[in-house]
């Protein structure tokens, strides 16, 4: 079981190279990411964007523009669209984002002709952290691209989260459904459908996963404040592999805590689409950027 981000660019290692395309990739911290990937041995790259920028930049940073094959476009819009195509037509097994932002991506990604988008796709955003105050690395969803999800959509996302804990060695995922209590609130959707979600999952229709919910987060997290507010027999509190969040709101506050305040290391990427779609903001760190490349690269096929 992989327990440590670092441990995917171990395990990615021994599978052999990914094909990356870059959409935008014009800024120093995409550059830096993707040339450490591409020398650790876990990719190989194609940048799209100015070619005479992205060579500046390189030699800035110390990089060897020759490492990458660089395609020319003009705009952040026409990288993604080309990066997207080449993609969808068999050319790279992941998409990252460069210098763009998220909702130009995602648009590339819908795009109805050509994009990355199965029939009935439900698109979702998994990220991966290492926070020092937890045990083990912590799989949560969503808290970029679902705003409300429904109990559909959520199905989905348990589904996402399943499978992201199985491409880390978790045979079987605990999976807390996080809400404000972890007494059932009947007034309050997200406390109904977290018991509805890990009802669902006590009848096996998830798979091989222990699911509990409703729980709030400190309970889900520290198996102590269960045993202080009496919850007994959940084998999930204290415990989970996997956080799903009832709202965009509540897991995007939790991910820029964890990451901004508590020091989380992070790794995130677009699911339900046809290939892992690398999505971390611009503001992310080389190394959460460089994890987010391995754990797309762990996750394609």
């Amino acid at each position: 079981m992989i327990t440590k981000l670092q441990d995917i660019v171990e395990t990615v290692r021994t599978r052999g190279k990914k094909r990356v395309i870059v959409a935008y990739a014009q800024d120093a911290h995409t550059l830096e990411s993707v040339s450490d990937a591409i020398d650790m041995g876990i990719a190989e790259a194609t940048l799209l964007g100015d070619p005479a920028e992205i060579e500046r930049v390189c030699r800035q940073e110390g990089i060897d523009p020759q490492k990458f094959t660089i395609i020319a476009e003009g705009s952040d819009v026409k990288c993604v669209q080309t990066a997207v195509r080449m993609v969808s037509e068999g050319e790279g097994d992941v998409l990252m984002k460069g210098l763009v932002s998220t909702d130009k991506y995602m648009r590339g990604i819908l795009n109805k002709e050509f994009g990355l988008v199965p029939p009935k796709g439900v698109l979702s955003h998994i990220a991966v952290l290492q926070l020092p105050q937890y045990h083990k690395l912590l799989v949560l969803t969503d808290v970029a691209v679902i705003p409300y999800p429904d109990m559909s959509q959520k199905q989905k996302m348990v589904r996402y989260l399943i499978e992201t804990a199985h491409n880390l060695g978790i045979t079987q995922p605990k999976i807390a459904c996080i809400a404000p209590s972890e007494q059932l609130l009947p007034n309050v959707v997200s406390s109904v459908e977290a018991a509805l979600i890990a009802k669902m999952g006590d009848r096996g229709q998830f798979g091989d996963a222990i699911i509990d919910g409703p729980l709030a987060l400190d309970v889900a997290l520290f198996r102590e404040v269960a045993e202080v507010k009496k919850l007994k027999g959940s084998l999930v509190a204290g415990d989970p592999d996997c956080l799903l969040f009832p709202n965009i709101d509540a897991a995007n506050v939790f991910f820029k805590s964890a990451t901004k305040l508590c020091g989380a290391e992070l790794a995130g990427m677009v699911v339900g689409t046809k290939v892992p779609c690398v999505l971390t903001s611009r503001g992310d760190t080389k190394t959460s950027k460089l994890y987010s490349i391995a754990l797309a690269c762990l996750s394609a096929h």
